[in-house]
């Protein structure tokens, strides 16, 4: 006979006594044992240390990609949408093209080149629909760092840099993005 009960917050740990805390967690991977099953159809065997033939105990492993993914996505969000950690991030960078203006997208365009020449990862959002579609889809999506290309930025010759984690904005000339935001990732990666 043995006395059993699901545990709840504050009971003491059964080793160190201390409270216990609740948390939910998700499965990221799995293991199955098999047995003997395939090894006896397979004819696998080894020898024991007796020199006696065995058949091999078999087991298999599963890692859940898209568990991995969701866990990634319920650790790492908030109202806007996802806040990708940089070590998993689709992309690295989101390049916004704001606006029709012909400057505007060449602009953008030198901006994506020049990113890209620099290793950074980059999806260019190029679409003909409104900034404020393109920044609510940018933040929904969740990549490490946003970079808007914009008529009126354009006219001081600056870009908007903006983290996605934490919401910082900083106004970078255009000339030196490029540069700016490949630091500001080998920063990120250090955190």
């Amino acid at each position: 006979m043995v006395d059993l009960r699901e545990v709840g917050e504050g009971d003491g740990c059964p080793r160190c006594g201390e409270p216990l805390k609740l948390y939910r967690g998700i499965e990221g991977g799995h293991v199955f044992i098999l047995g003997t099953h395939y090894s006896e159809k397979m004819r696998a065997t080894f020898l024991d240390r007796d020199g006696k033939q065995r058949f091999l105990v078999m087991g298999c492993y599963g890692i859940g990609i898209s568990r991995l993914v969701a866990a990634a996505v319920e650790q790492h969000h908030d109202e806007d949408g996802i806040v990708w950690p940089l070590a998993i991030a689709p992309y690295q960078v989101a390049l916004l093209s704001l606006g029709k203006q012909e400057e505007v997208r060449e602009a953008a365009d030198r901006l994506y080149e020049a990113l890209r020449a620099a290793g950074v990862e980059v999806l260019y959002d190029d679409r003909d629909e409104r900034p404020g579609v393109k920044f609510k889809d940018a933040d929904l999506i969740g990549l490490p760092v946003r970079l808007a290309v914009g008529a009126r930025g354009l006219k001081e010759g600056v870009v908007e840099v903006r983290l996605r984690r934490g919401g910082e904005t900083e106004r970078v000339p255009l000339e030196q993005a490029a540069e700016h935001v490949a630091r500001l990732l080998e920063k990120l990666r250090g955190e």
